[in-house]
């Protein structure tokens, strides 16, 4: 039996929260094609029947950080190294290796954990005689003790890097109760869901600017799960853009986070979303504890 911790590192929008999606076979963490969807620690667990079991820790994407909430979370990324036995350096095969993701590697390196770097996106990929170059600098250049390709999105290599991590851990029990699946509450995860929703239908100025606060939760005698959320914007025009001509993108957003909220629960959901200006929250310390960034 073999069980420990396996930290998913990399430089921002390589897909390290549809790899751990993926690798638990469960979604926990929001993902989205913009960078810095990950803006939280988050710990998942895999259970391997007759061999241990793995804790993945996904980490904000590392990034050179502006406003008080992205150094928290390059901060908190950097932090995960601390506690865990195995760290993966994901990086975007179908840009190939850069700055940012040498920078990772770096980080893990030094840190005196197992590094091993996972090449992530390898059915962009079109020419597949550059996966072996890409691997000599991951292992040869950069000392990471293995790369392994994989796509997160397809699953191709995924049995293979959990094989490869579970090899790296140290002999033991898993590291987690068989009931546990993640560390984040219903209630975070509903916030993050709805942030995801939101990405998902709105332009480039929003992502990094929009929040989402759970303001009220409660089940009633009927088991009817009521929900009220503010999403929280830095300015009045991106107030407009969230909420979209008549209230048709809020709308949109909100009916596809409460289809993923009603699987979560198990129950009926009722989501009511508003949404709020707050100038520069990035920056409101208040704010950032409410998101649990500070």
């Amino acid at each position: 039996m073999k069980g420990g911790y396996a930290a998913i590192l990399g430089w921002t929008n390589v897909g390290k929260s549809t790899l751990l999606n993926r690798l638990v076979g469960e979604k926990i963490a929001a993902v989205a094609d913009v960078p810095q969807t990950t803006r939280h620690r988050i710990v998942a667990a895999l259970p391997i029947p007759g061999r241990g079991g793995i804790a993945f820790v996904d980490t904000p994407g590392l990034h050179t950080p502006r406003e008080r909430m992205n150094r928290r979370m390059v901060e908190a990324a950097e932090r995960s190294l601390e506690d865990v036995d195995v760290a993966l350096v994901v990086v975007d095969a179908s840009k190939g290796p850069g700055p940012g993701d040498a920078k990772a590697a770096r980080l893990a390196v030094a840190s005196g954990v197992r590094a091993i770097g996972v090449l992530n996106k390898v059915d962009l990929l079109r020419e597949k005689s550059k996966l072996l170059p890409m691997m000599e600098t991951l292992v040869g250049a950069w000392g990471l003790e293995a790369a392994v390709p994989v796509s997160a999105r397809t699953g191709e290599g995924i049995d293979r890097l959990i094989d490869v991590v579970l090899d790296a851990l140290p002999e033991g029990p898993p590291p987690f109760d068989e009931e546990f699946l993640t560390d984040q509450t219903e209630r975070a995860l509903a916030a993050e869901w709805i942030r995801e929703k939101i990405l998902h239908r709105t332009r480039e100025e929003i992502p990094h600017a929009t929040a989402v606060l759970i303001e009220r939760w409660a089940t009633r005698d009927d088991g009817l799960v009521e929900i009220e959320a503010t999403i929280v914007v830095e300015r009045e025009s991106q107030k407009g853009i969230v909420i979209g001509k008549a209230g048709h993108l809020l709308k949109e957003a909100g009916t596809a986070a409460r289809q993923d909220l009603e699987r979560l629960l198990e129950a009926k959901v009722f989501l009511r979303l508003r949404v709020e200006v707050r100038d520069d929250w990035r920056n409101d310390r208040r704010v950032l504890g409410e998101l649990g960034l500070e």
